[in-house]
């Protein structure tokens, strides 16, 4: 059973409740429809009726909550609580109920927040920036988190590395260049939601285009400070750098390169030094590699919010659903 079915099954097990709010893009029609007849989500999908009715013609959503901002009951508690939240920064009644009015990730969201949703799935037709804008500002960080932070999770076919083709590719969505204190924060975040995600042992390599010394630059001094750090936060964790990539996965070079390493030729998440490494990473994987990629996944946020890329397909958003289904099961 691959890595997506396996998070089906344990999404089935214990179902939980995931906004949808882009009703404005057929994608989220058809995963919707895969959605309840896999029976791996219940879902919300937010706007009015006549909207959803004319966007979703051809799918079946029956069994899918129709919730509209301009007509639920819980509108009003939502008005109230996002000026209580966020009062300080100016927002007044008026304000609050014109953004959810007309901003259904912010509607989305504040369902999560008061706890009439588990998790909420964006981004097929909005940015990364404008799906976090939200969370960030209503839900914030989780307890014991110092930043959120993006990552992947890639299957790659006919592969005996990593977990056997799985692997975590972090930070490819969000944060920009870490500092060595953030690297090392999303190391062992990722650690975590690798663990979480596949149940099986978290190896992290530190990725670099240098390996234990071979070359001297301030981009490397930070991968291994970071290095330093993680290890110190987590030391629990099998975790290593800095690596090159060959290093990191394929067992008879990380012997040649690294002996000493327990990670080197075996890590199964991947710590890339700023977000132009991890985005090119992933999109050659999956690209050339023919790689399934979900995500990007956020962690960190105090409950589930996930981001889709706009290119994603209505599968992709299927898959982002369960797993952001198993996440909530963990909260």
């Amino acid at each position: 059973m691959g890595f997506i079915d396996e998070i089906k099954v344990r999404a089935k097990a214990d179902k939980k409740t995931i906004v949808l709010p882009e009703t404005e893009d057929k994608r989220t029609y058809q995963a919707a429809e895969t959605v309840l007849k896999e029976g791996t989500a219940n879902l919300i999908l937010v706007g009015s009726k006549e909207a959803i009715e004319k966007n979703g013609a051809g799918y079946d959503i029956a069994g899918a909550t129709i919730v509209d901002p301009a007509t639920s009951d819980k509108t009003a508690g939502y008005i109230a609580k996002l000026v209580e939240l966020r009062q300080a920064k100016g927002m007044t009644e008026e304000k609050a109920k014109e953004l959810l009015l007309t901003n259904y990730l912010y509607y989305g969201v504040m369902m999560v927040k008061m706890k009439d949703a588990d998790g909420m799935v964006s981004g097929a037709c909005h940015s990364t920036a404008d799906t976090l804008r939200p969370c960030l500002q209503i839900l914030k960080t989780k307890p014991g988190t110092k930043l959120v932070s993006a990552f992947f999770i890639m299957v790659v076919p006919d592969c005996d590395m990593g977990a056997d083709g799985t692997f975590l590719f972090g930070d490819s969505g969000l944060e920009q260049n870490p500092d060595s204190e953030k690297l090392a924060n999303i190391a062992v975040s990722s650690a975590d939601s690798f663990q979480l995600l596949t149940g099986k042992e978290p190896v992290v390599a530190m990725l670099s285009h240098s390996t234990k010394g071979s070359a001297k630059h301030a981009d490397v001094d930070k991968v291994v400070e970071a290095t330093k750090i993680a290890k110190e936060l987590a030391p629990e964790v099998k975790l290593d750098g800095e690596l090159q990539l060959d290093a990191a996965i394929v067992p008879e070079i990380g012997e040649s390169k690294a002996p000493d390493s327990k990670v080197a030729g075996h890590a199964n998440v991947l710590i890339f030094p700023d977000l132009d490494a991890g985005n090119i990473g992933y999109k050659l994987v999956q690209r050339l590699g023919k790689a399934e990629a979900y995500g990007p996944l956020t962690q960190g946020i105090a409950a589930p919010v996930n981001d889709l890329s706009r290119g994603c397909s209505a599968d992709d958003i299927v898959g982002v659903v369960a797993i952001t289904a198993v996440q909530s099961q963990a909260q």
